[in-house]
């Protein structure tokens, strides 16, 4: 993994406020695209790659991607102090709403309107994924390579129903001997 070139000084309250912002205004998947939006484009705490590296980390890891990418940003930016920063900020507003909407849905649930607004925020949320995935998509897919090991992990989690875990081992083993380091004057 490559660190940013000058890591950008934050305060442990801007990356609480951040993470409070991004988790309060990010909902369901969608949540990449804000997290791109303020940590890269906004902030400049992180440039494209190290965005793409450490979003591929949080993947990988158990629990939730934002919650993760929080941890791991804060954690860059002041270490353990920032991690719990990040962590709280971007939990702390999703633990209040799912508090106020599990009291709602229980009282007013079975209505037609409800399920509406549901189906709603849903496809909004598939929108902006696939808004990110492009956006990503442009900036680290540089090799037809790439595209390929894109197109053997959805057609082995969609078509073969591998897990994801089998498919992320397998196609990162792929990867890795495809982009090993060859001696001077061969390329893949």
């Amino acid at each position: 993994m490559t660190n940013p070139p000058a890591a950008p000084s934050a305060t442990l309250l801007q990356i609480f406020r951040e993470f409070l912002l991004i988790g309060a205004t990010s909902f369901g998947g969608g949540v990449v695209a804000y997290l791109r939006s303020g940590l890269v484009e906004k902030r400049g705490w992180l440039d494209d790659r190290s965005f793409v590296e450490l979003l591929s980390i949080s993947q990988s890891l158990p629990g939730l991607n934002s919650t993760n990418m929080a941890i791991l940003v804060g954690d860059r930016l002041k270490g353990t102090r920032g991690a719990l920063a990040g962590f709280v900020g971007i939990c702390l507003p999703g633990g209040i709403l799912m508090l106020l909407v599990g009291m709602l849905f229980h009282e007013h649930g079975d209505y037609p309107l409800a399920t509406a607004a549901l189906k709603g925020v849903a496809a909004a949320a598939v929108g902006l994924i696939l808004a990110t995935a492009l956006q990503l998509g442009r900036k680290s897919l540089g090799h037809v390579a790439d595209v390929v090991f894109v197109a053997v992990a959805v057609i082995g989690v969609n078509r073969f129903h591998l897990s994801v875990l089998t498919v992320l081992l397998v196609v990162g083993v792929l990867a890795t001997l495809w982009y090993r380091p060859r001696p001077a004057g061969s390329a893949p």
